[in-house]
């Protein structure tokens, strides 16, 4: 992986995090029963699927700072943060055999690449539009999920063409993410 100096994301790249963080909170052992805080229970997992689990969020981070050194802190050079975690995508896929993909589920793709393309990612579309949080399949050899990316902020005004801030109806992009499974 490459090295550059680190950048600060805009409002549509952080929800990404919010999916890499809760990744690392359900790996995490549960606190204290005696906490005042009610959490959700946390299911325990093997050393060997906490070690993979592990892996691969070093992977994602890594990646992720990789993409915010190249994107960001050089004037004039910013570019979306969406488009940034496209080289997070490619890294992680590179470095893990996980694949990951943008698509347009209620809003105009910012690119042809991010048209659902397979019947399953226009089927996600649909369900993602419709509000549902997440859409998956088992199909050749592939663990497929789909998971709603609430737009908002400065996102909303680029995918629907206006500079609204908020939308009547909820806007979402959906993230893709394929895995190599046995199935069985």
């Amino acid at each position: 992986m490459r090295c550059r100096p680190v950048g600060i994301w805009g409002t549509c790249g952080g929800v990404l995090w919010v999916a890499v963080i809760a990744c690392a909170v359900q790996a995490a052992p549960p606190e204290d029963a005696t906490s005042s805080t009610v959490k959700p229970a946390v299911a325990r997992v093997s050393v060997a699927e906490a070690r993979q689990r592990a892996e691969l969020m070093h992977h994602i981070y890594v990646a992720t700072l990789d993409a915010m050194h190249h994107h960001y802190f050089h004037a004039n050079k910013s570019v979306l943060p969406a488009r940034a975690m496209e080289d997070v995508f490619a890294d992680v896929a590179r470095a893990t055999n996980l694949k990951a993909r943008w698509i347009a589920v209620n809003t105009q793709a910012m690119s042809v690449e991010h048209e659902p393309a397979t019947e399953f990612e226009k089927k996600a579309a649909a369900e993602l539009a419709k509000g549902n949080p997440e859409h998956a399949i088992v199909e050749g050899g592939y663990y497929r999920r789909a998971g709603s990316v609430l737009l908002s902020g400065g996102c909303i005004g680029c995918h629907t063409g206006n500079s609204a801030t908020a939308a009547a109806v909820p806007r979402y992009a959906g993230l893709v993410i394929s895995i190599l499974v046995r199935e069985e």
